[in-house]
């Protein structure tokens, strides 16, 4: 990073504007903006004079303003708390709204604008996430088995009208303003930036597409399939967001204004940074990725440069084990069966084929490793079939129990009965074999490991968490934390603990291990990720950036009858090492002609998930429908506005 100039006082800052709250140039708001705590948005309502008619509004997101007399047009809106100053540039009039992308954060403020004649202009390619954003809410492929996230469901909670589309090529010619559309993917697929040449200048308004010098808003966006979903694309968009970062380059700005940051007054610099910090955080991931044990062809670049971990040779598995589908079984000398995960309908009919036959004598147990839909589809099947308890961790037990109450990628809205949730360590003998259940926050934190022990042999069946590649960390929805202690860092500190002679996955037929050296080798490129990934991000923590469910709903979705009371927890994880205070409200449905929700708060402990309750009533009158609540969040000096979102069905 540069050196930083001398940050003013507020007064001497007050005294230089000569209107209120305007700063005079962009290098005061940089300055300034770099001294608060990183990410910060500013103080709201601050506003900062780029050139006579050009103005950025500091705050949720930065909201580009450009003036011409009473009149003004706005590059993107935030919240709509813009409204609020404009009067202070003498502008009473907004004829025209456009947006760099579809996220709620950028555009949920929008609708009181349009509801005063405001035009409204969205990128091509994401019109429909605007003016028919009730389609995508109510397509069960947006809610259950989810390996796609694009379009993001951080969109829009009802329908805005859009009077223009923009196009990358396309020129907007407003008042002394000539606007031109660039198209720059990877934040979202459609987002686009405008070049903003006015009062001899150009600027450009490039939403999420960067932060600040070197940094991104968040991680979790970029998720993009290549070769398969986007489930297996973790940084995915990296390729298409850096295409997109030298075309803005090569627009030649005078300056970048993003949604969520600071100006860069050195385009080139800022971008140049970030494109190498991508790339060096894509190469650690790769390094142990698991991914390269299914898809080799993806890393054929990478093969052979140092610092990648060697893929381990598997070995057969040992005879008391019969492996189907995604499911192991566990076959006792006396024929028992000991089954783990049930993906579909077809295991039930292999199972009973090998009672038929004479294979097994009968069905003792399911285990079940983690949530996902192709381990868990064929539990309600296999449940009517067998006579059984159902034996997991309870933080898989949770999500696969009611899975209505959650959003997550790959979930089944298949509920399956658990009958014994085992502490984390604890044991218990079956059959012939020693059992002892582990909570595994591996390939996602509502994972399950069990060690099974007979004689010499030291099973530890991982679910999707390690193949002779490595770690299953390719997709970041899953929740996959960062730190000592926590993650895969977790996982690989029992797994050493452990020193399994053997370990299993459901997708692999084969067994495999880990060297000592190997399982130190992952831990350290883990740490290191803390901070190289830490470094990307302007929050305090890595796992701010890389996990988006930090904050969640629960539940995520319930019905509830009109006139009735409705209660959600706002789930908060403070990734910190220090005390937070989260407040959070819901924003309620148009609809139901409710006033505005008041402000519920609570302190969260240093690295640990609080919660903050909230209570809404629906309106006798509220028509039937599907309703999504966005919630408002404060978190340590940042508003984040529709931040996350529950589900309420009348």
């Amino acid at each position: 990073m540069h050196r930083e100039r001398a940050t003013p006082s507020r007064r001497e800052f007050l005294h230089t504007v000569g209107l209120g709250a305007v700063a005079l140039g962009a290098g005061a708001w940089t300055n300034a903006s770099r001294a608060a705590e990183p990410g910060a948005v500013g103080a709201p309502g601050e506003l900062v004079k780029l050139s006579e008619h050009l103005f950025v509004y500091r705050g949720p997101i930065n909201v580009g303003i450009v003036r011409d007399g009473a009149k003004a047009l706005l590059i993107d809106c935030g919240d709509g708390s813009v409204a609020q100053t404009l009067a202070r540039l003498g502008v009473s009039t907004v004829d025209q709204i456009v947006f760099t992308h579809h996220h709620r954060d950028q555009a949920c403020g929008a609708q009181a604008f349009a509801e005063k004649g405001s035009r409204i202009g969205v990128p091509a390619a994401e019109r429909a996430y605007f003016d028919k954003v009730d389609a995508y809410w109510n397509d069960p492929k947006n809610r259950w088995h989810i390996y796609n996230q694009h379009p993001h469901h951080l969109m829009l909670a009802e329908p805005l009208r859009v009077d223009a589309v923009c196009a990358d090529g396309q020129t907007i010619a407003w008042g002394p303003a000539t606007i031109r559309v660039l198209a720059t993917p990877g934040h979202t697929d459609g987002s686009v930036s405008y070049l903003v040449e006015i009062d001899g200048q150009i600027t450009a308004f490039c939403g999420d597409a960067i932060h600040d010098e070197g940094r991104v808003w968040e991680l979790y966006s970029l998720q993009k399939g290549t070769v398969t979903s986007d489930y297996h694309g973790f940084l995915g968009a990296r390729p298409q967001l850096t295409e997109s970062l030298k075309r803005l380059a090569a627009a030649s700005p005078r300056r970048l204004v993003p949604s969520h940051g600071v100006v860069m007054d050195d385009p080139q610099k800022a971008i140049d940074a970030l494109v190498r910090r991508l790339d060096a955080c894509y190469e650690k991931y790769v390094a142990i990725s698991a991914l390269r044990h299914y898809f080799p062809k993806m890393f054929t670049e990478y093969a052979g440069r140092p610092g990648q971990m060697p893929i381990r040779p598997g070995r057969p598995a040992p005879a008391c084990l019969r492996h189907f589908g995604t499911t192991w079984m566990l076959v006792s000398k006396d024929k028992a069966a000991f089954v783990m995960d049930c993906g579909g309908p077809n295991v039930v009919e292999r199972i009973r084929g090998m009672l038929d036959k004479g294979e097994i004598a009968g069905v003792e147990g399911l285990w079940v490793t983690h949530y996902h839909d192709d381990h868990v589809d064929g539990i309600p099947a296999f449940q009517k079939a067998f006579s059984c308890p159902c034996i997991t961790d309870r933080h898989v037990a949770e999500v696969i129990a009611d899975p209505l109450a959650w959003r997550l990628p790959c979930i089944s809205p298949e509920r399956a009965r658990v009958d014994r949730t085992p502490q984390h360590g604890e044991s218990w003998t079956w059959r012939e074999f020693k059992m002892t259940s582990y909570h595994l926050p591996g390939q996602t934190l509502y994972h399950a490991g069990l060690l099974v022990e007979s004689g010499d042999l030291r099973m530890l069946f991982v679910g999707d968490s390690f193949t002779m590649g490595g770690i299953d960390d390719y997709c970041a929805h899953n929740r996959n934390w960062l730190g000592r202690g926590v993650g895969f860092d977790q996982c690989l500190a029992l797994v050493e603990e452990l020193r399994p002679t053997h370990m299993f996955n459901p997708h692999v037929d084969l067994a495999f291990d880990f060297t000592p050296e190997q399982c130190r080798f992952m831990r350290q490129n883990l740490a290191e990720r803390e901070k190289l990934f830490g470094d990307l991000f302007p929050w305090d923590h890595a796992n701010y950036g890389m996990d988006e469910l930090w904050v969640r709903c629960h539940p995520y979705e319930q019905k509830a009858a009109a006139g009735r009371r409705v209660s959600i927890e706002v789930v908060v994880t403070n990734h910190s090492a220090v005390p937070r205070e989260a407040a959070c409200r819901a924003v309620l449905p148009r609809a139901w002609k409710a006033t505005p929700q008041p402000w519920s708060s609570a302190t969260i402990a240093a690295k640990t998930e609080g919660r903050v309750p909230l209570a809404l009533e629906v309106p006798a009158p509220a028509p039937p429908g599907r309703y999504v609540i966005p919630i408002d969040v404060r978190y340590h000096g940042r508003l984040l506005p529709q931040w996350t979102e529950a589900i309420v069905t009348v």
